[in-house]
This record gives structure tokens, sequence and C-alpha cells, in this order.
């Protein structure tokens, strides 16, 4: 039986995706008591990466749909940490995103808004979060962002 934030995407039509596998020496995410740590998810669609440089390449609203992908990510790392039901996500505590820009770009926090938005939209109060937003001037693979978690869980 679906719980309640299972029930919750799909009335959002949100469908996520499987939880990537690491692409290096890590993994994808650590439980340390009532705190889960996942690794940061890059932008990624059905159809590949989400590649890009704000602020050259790719505006605001570009960005800040690549850092939902990132936050879909983000929640199925956290569905498969626990064991596939998300109802035991107590809140989401801390975002740090990564926004791959231009110097002179400074709409980071807009970006990452993405991820956050989402958040709050699946979780409601609990999705509320401490938060970073940064620039890099590169991401792996020439992604456009890449955001981590810690969430706290039951």
């Amino acid at each position: 039986m679906a719980g309640k934030i299972d029930a919750r995407l799909s009335e959002l039509g949100i469908t996520l995706p499987d939880a990537p596998a690491p692409a290096a020496n890590y993994v994808p995410y650590v439980r340390s008591g009532d705190l889960l740590f996942v690794s940061g998810q890059i932008s990624q669609s059905s159809e590949g990466l989400i590649k890009g440089k704000l602020g050259d390449t790719m505006d605001v609203a570009e960005g800040a749909e690549a850092a939902r992908r990132c936050g879909m990510s983000l929640l199925a790392q956290a569905k498969a940490a626990l064991g596939g039901d998300l109802d035991r996500v107590a809140r989401v505590v801390k975002l740090t995103g990564f926004v791959n820009s231009t110097p002179d770009f400074a709409d980071q926090p807009k970006v990452i808004n993405g991820c956050s938005d989402l958040m709050v939209e699946v979780l409601g109060d609990a999705g509320r979060h401490a938060r970073a937003a940064v620039s890099a001037p590169a991401l792996p693979l020439g992604v456009a962002v890449e955001i981590e978690a810690v969430f706290e869980v039951a």
C-alpha cells in the first residue's frame, strides 16, 4: 500500500526516477542516527544529463528545472535508503546546491529554489529546510546543478 508521500507524488503527477548509482568511489547515502545524508545528485532527466552553464547557455527557469530534477533524485535516494517508505522522512534538514555558472551570474538562490520548492510541494512543512546555494565554475560531466541533502528520519 502506498504511503502518504507516495500518494502526494502521484497527486502531483511526479514519478521519481530510479535511485542513481554512484559515479565514483562513494556511497549514495549514509545514515547516522536520525540523520540521512544523501550524496550530491546531478541534474538529469529521462533524456539524459542536463548540462549547461547559468548565465551563458541556460536561463534561471532552465536552471530551476534542473534543480527540481536533482530534488527528484534526492527523494529517490531517500526512498531507497528507507526501504521504500518516504513517510519515514521527518523533515528536510538542509540542502546544499551547486550551480554551474559564469562569474557574474548572481541568481544561484533562484536556481536552487527549483529543488526547495519541490521539497515543500511534496513534504509540506517538513520540506522547509536550511540551505546554501553557491556558484561553481564547473560541475561533474558538465551538468548545470548538483544538490546534496540531509534528511531527519524516523
